[in-house]
């Protein structure tokens, strides 16, 4: 039952993250800061990186699915093990770039705790 929810969870984790990759595309603005203050969305010059993070966020969604099709939960878990690392960064991130600690914690924080839960459950 631990391991059906965790690869549940590790679905929406992936479909999460290929949405929010595809952000950057179809509203920079709304991709660009993740808690950073004076992100310059509307800088022609920054929209590239922006598509760059996006398109790493899709490819670490996708690669989600395709453990999920062709793998073990156990490679399954260690992969979201690994990958919470991002969200704990992006914590640490803007925390160190002035941004709120709302966001750093609510969103960043609660986003690898989840991730670490979710692997805990797909190792078990």
């Amino acid at each position: 039952m631990l391991t059906t929810i965790a690869t549940v969870l590790a679905g929406l984790l992936g479909a999460a993250l290929i949405f929010m990759g595809g952000q950057p595309f179809a509203k920079p603005q709304v991709a660009a800061g993740f808690g950073i203050p004076d992100t310059p969305a509307d800088d022609p010059g920054f929209q590239p990186w922006l598509r760059v993070k996006g398109l790493r966020e899709i490819a670490s969604g996708v690669f989600v699915f395709v453990l999920m099709l062709a793998a073990t939960t156990s490679l399954l878990g260690w992969y979201v093990l690994v990958l919470a690392a991002v969200p704990a960064g992006d914590a640490m991130v803007v925390l160190r770039s002035g941004g709120l600690k709302a966001t750093a914690y609510g969103v960043h924080g609660a986003t690898a705790v989840v991730m670490l839960a979710t692997a805990v459950g797909l190792l078990v």
